[in-house]
């Protein structure tokens, strides 16, 4: 069975480009682990591939999710697993590239993911709504402390979801993040990343031509499909920005300066993920150009 290849790293590094150039010589398909490239519509902010990158190599789980959906890693975790079990049967290397490190990590090794119940979901969140995250908070005191520990009291939809399955499952919630047990699949790690400076630089560049792309109308637009009742997909970077400024005084210039600030504190927290990872390679240079692309190949070829 074909090795998988996972392209790993923050957001503004080049992690699409590598991935393409290494599905393309490598004879795989891209299997996409950033959550907010689920969503239809959501394309302007969250730099998804354009059409003449997806014709290059097939793309998987791109454009599945409506922007009223809730991502949820346990059914992400399931599809993707089932892709890439179909690629790796039917002799063809998936390339699994995204910058959201539990998704990664659901795909990459054994990780169970307490179920849900949605209308137990609509209960708690009907009670969230009646007497606030306090309130919840000190139930959730009551039944699981080590999880109150770790949950804040003003968040509100983490306390949901803790309540949720103390319930389903009568046991504790893993309000931690999970470490993960053996892995799953044999595969190779390529990490993708910056110097600070640069990445910060990167990260502005991005943002201005987001909004010059036409992040605004996209949002616009999206607000008709609903993205405002969206739990998930109306706090993606930029489109909570936007949504904000649409909200309030229609400063657009601020809202661009807020995606900037907002997504350099995302590429940090990306960056301490997958960095404690020992398994990942981190690539030296530029993974755009030729000779970082030849880098990358021995590094999946000599399993490194």
């Amino acid at each position: 069975m074909p090795r998988l290849v996972a392209v790993v790293g923050p957001t503004a590094t080049g992690k699409t480009a590598l991935a393409l150039a290494l599905a393309e010589r490598l004879g795989g398909e891209i299997v996409n682990a950033d959550a907010m490239a689920l969503y239809r519509g959501m394309d302007v902010g969250t730099a998804k591939p354009a059409a003449a990158e997806r014709a290059r190599v097939p793309h998987h789980l791109v454009d599945v999710l409506d922007v009223t959906e809730t991502a949820s890693v346990a059914a992400y975790q399931r599809a993707a697993r089932a892709v890439v079990e179909r690629l790796r049967a039917a002799g063809v290397v998936p390339v699994l590239v995204g910058g959201s490190g539990l998704y990664v990590q659901a795909v990459l090794d054994e990780l169970d993911f307490p179920g849900t119940d949605p209308a137990l979901r609509a209960e708690l969140e009907a009670e969230l709504a009646a007497v606030g995250a306090p309130a919840l908070h000190a139930r959730l005191a009551a039944l699981d402390p080590a999880a109150a520990e770790v949950v804040l009291p003003t968040n509100g939809r983490r306390i949901v979801r803790a309540l949720e399955v103390v319930r389903l499952t009568g046991r504790p919630f893993p309000a931690r993040l999970p470490t993960g047990g053996p892995p799953r699949y044999d595969a190779v790690l390529l990490g993708v990343d910056r110097p600070v400076d640069e990445l910060d630089a990167r990260v502005a560049r991005r943002v201005a031509r987001m909004f010059a792309a036409g992040l605004v109308a996209e949002t616009r637009g999206l607000v008709g499909q609903g993205l405002r009742e969206g739990r998930t997909a109306s706090r993606a970077l930029g489109y909570q920005q936007v949504l904000a400024a649409l909200d309030g005084d229609g400063d657009l210039r601020s809202a661009a300066t807020e995606t900037v600030t907002a997504t350099r504190r995302f590429v940090r927290r990306q960056r301490s993920w997958f960095r404690r990872d020992p398994r990942v390679r981190w690539l030296d240079g530029d993974p755009g150009d030729p000779a970082g692309v030849v880098r990358a190949l021995a590094a999946v070829r000599s399993g490194t």
